[in-house]
């Protein structure tokens, strides 16, 4: 614990929805040390990592969202998360150092909040991701797998429909992202197809390390006859 607390330092926060001020936890970026990244941008660190924390959780009325996301609400959403989340909630607090069960439970609550207003697809595939990585962390791999599945459905509709202008992504990583959860979750069909994809936009030729990955995973991909992790 003593370790832990030492990547860590806390953050006072005032909730938009019900005033309430609290404090929550974040990792300090100068005791990341990365020990690797895994080909579907999972990054593993010696010590706490930063994305069991990204999601603030106000414990007095069950907001919850990722950090950039959390202030940033309009008066519409905020009146859906006061009728249908907070009469519902039983106080917990999610401020101290967190266990991948606890950081598992705040990403639900904010995927929660976020499809109850309507936020895009791709900030719900986002958060799909996270929990299917944070089940990776623990080790159970068929939840692991649905969210990754489910991640996957929702980037392939802000793929098809929605701007990523503002996002982190463009349709180069993302049609890479999305054929690495294929591969991932042993379509190997589809993977293929969307690293071809990818292959296919001019950002993928400007980017020698994207294309190096594309290239890898498409003959992981294209070789293996099982779930290749």
């Amino acid at each position: 614990m003593k370790d832990e607390l030492k990547d860590l330092y806390d953050k006072e926060v005032k909730c938009p929805i019900c005033r309430f001020e609290f404090t929550t936890k974040k990792v300090r970026v100068s005791r990341l040390r990365l020990i690797e990244r895994d080909a579907d941008f999972l990054n593993h660190y010696d010590g706490e990592n930063p994305i069991k924390y990204n999601v603030f959780v106000c414990s007095c009325c069950g907001y919850s969202a990722l950090e950039n996301r959390f202030g940033n609400i309009n008066e519409r959403d905020a009146k859906i998360i006061a009728e249908n989340i907070s009469p519902k909630w039983n106080s917990r607090d999610f401020g101290g150092v967190r266990t991948l069960d606890q950081a598992i439970e705040a990403y639900k609550l904010a995927l929660l909040a976020g499809t109850l207003t309507n936020v895009t697809n791709m900030e719900l595939g986002n958060l799909c991701l996270n929990i299917g990585w944070l089940y990776r962390l623990k080790k159970e791999k068929d939840e692991e797998s649905r969210f990754l599945s489910m991640a996957r459905k929702k980037f392939i509709e802000a793929f098809n429909i929605e701007p990523l202008t503002g996002t982190s992504m463009d349709s180069s990583k993302l049609s890479y992202l999305i054929g690495e959860l294929s591969r991932r979750l042993g379509d190997k069909r589809e993977a293929i197809s969307w690293f071809n994809t990818c292959l296919e936009f001019s950002e993928t030729k400007e980017n020698p390390a994207l294309e190096k990955l594309v290239r890898e995973q498409w003959r992981l991909a294209s070789t293996s006859s099982h779930i290749p992790y």
